[in-house]
């Protein structure tokens, strides 16, 4: 049997009963959230402010590292991607209207970046040498670059994608070739704009502290934990009876070594980070790491080498794990408590300075964004094509083999 007789027999679109119970519930957990989130600002105007910057990140980063992945799909010319590239395209979706959620950042940002925002700050020396670029206009204006940024390849690559769709089977091809060729130097600006948000939005809240690393794993843990994201939809569709062959076992393998190798990548940032600034011994950069190696702040430290290396390290260290739906999906999930985790750990010691507090506020905080981005991917799922059904690279998708 030729492969395109093959792919004609899968489901083409999410059939509209689970789509509507899909949007249903991310509607739900959206309203729940954000009604929380909005009392909590009358409750605790300055833990509200900190807690939507953890769950506001939360969702960004996650979005980048789906947008990575339609990038380096295309820039590598990748055949076995096509269907996650797809489920990718929708989460990458939700960059967009992760400006939206930035607007609390940006109206309470006096309250967050206080150290540096403040008339004061220009009593500080070294607060004073960096006003050039920390200072308020800038700041809102490289904020509002990054989200253009985003936005605009995450829609432009969603368009080609869905043109393609729609287009008939002669002109695939030339669709295929644009996005190629946008793929590198989109990837370029990708890789500027994730880490000058991250030195503004993160790395700011201490401006005494600085690390050159610090985009590169920021852009660890986007990758890691949208590849999480991908595995549990990828799990999902199949559980329903979708994707039989453009999206199997086998496929399923190669986004559990995938999210393995990234997981290895994050612990190896993070130890190097931690090294380099051990080594050296400077105060205004020990302080970062001093701060989160005493008290309760100790054990979230550890937690986070054991939660988001060690385990899922282990969990998916064998070919059978990461085939196993089970065990994959476990870890995924892991990994995305883990990622929250290690962004709550990066913003709140700027406010819990006396240890780990976490409360109804942080919550509320984070089921707001991820409500709003489940509900984004729930209506890109529903008005969308299960995958690129004219992608000229579908045959070998479909062909797909880990020996």
């Amino acid at each position: 049997m030729s492969s395109a007789a093959t792919i004609e027999k899968d489901v083409q679109r999410l059939p509209e009963e689970q789509g509507k119970k899909l949007f249903g519930t991310a509607a739900t957990i959206a309203a729940l959230g954000l009604a929380g989130s909005a009392a909590a600002f009358f409750v605790d105007k300055q833990r509200f402010a900190h807690s939507w910057l953890v769950g506001f990140y939360f969702l960004t980063t996650i979005g980048l590292g789906a947008l990575f992945f339609v990038l380096i799909q295309h820039l590598t010319r990748a055949g076995w991607s096509v269907a996650p590239r797809r489920h990718m395209e929708w989460v990458s979706g939700v960059l967009p209207f992760c400006a939206l959620l930035f607007v609390p950042v940006a109206a309470l940002a006096h309250d967050l970046y206080h150290h540096w925002m403040s008339a004061e700050a220009m009593k500080d020396p070294i607060l004073k040498g960096k006003s050039g670029y920390l200072n308020v206009p800038f700041f809102y204006g490289r904020s509002v670059l990054y989200f253009v940024i985003w936005a605009g390849i995450a829609f432009w690559f969603a368009k080609q994608s869905a043109d393609q769709d729609a287009a008939k089977k002669g002109d695939t091809r030339a669709f295929t070739g644009r996005m190629q060729g946008a793929a590198a130097p989109a990837i370029l600006l990708f890789a500027l704009s994730l880490t000058f948000a991250a030195f503004d939005w993160i790395m700011s809240l201490d401006p005494h502290w600085f690390s050159t690393i610090f985009g590169v794993y920021i852009f660890a843990g986007s990758v890691t934990s949208s590849l999480a994201v991908l595995a549990i939809i990828n799990i999902n569709l199949q559980k329903q009876g979708l994707l039989k062959r453009v999206s199997t076992i086998e496929h399923r393998h190669d986004i559990g070594k995938l999210l393995f190798g990234f997981i290895v990548f994050w612990a190896y940032i993070g130890f190097s980070q931690f090294f380099l600034i051990w080594y050296a011994n400077i105060p205004e950069e020990t302080i970062f790491f001093k701060r989160r190696l005493v008290g309760e702040w100790q054990y979230v430290s550890y937690g986070l080498l054991l939660g988001h290396f060690v385990l899922p390290f282990l969990m998916l260290l064998s070919r059978h794990t990461k085939r196993s739906v089970t065990v994959l999906r476990a870890a995924a999930v892991i990994m995305l408590v883990m990622h929250y985790i290690d962004i709550y750990w990066l913003v709140m010691p700027s406010l819990d300075v006396n240890g780990a507090h976490f409360t109804w506020v942080d919550l509320v905080c984070l089921l707001g964004p991820v409500g709003v981005g489940m509900v984004v991917v729930a209506k890109r799922m529903q008005s969308s094509n299960l995958y690129p059904i004219n992608d000229p690279r579908l045959p070998e998708a479909v062909k797909l083999q880990n020996l």
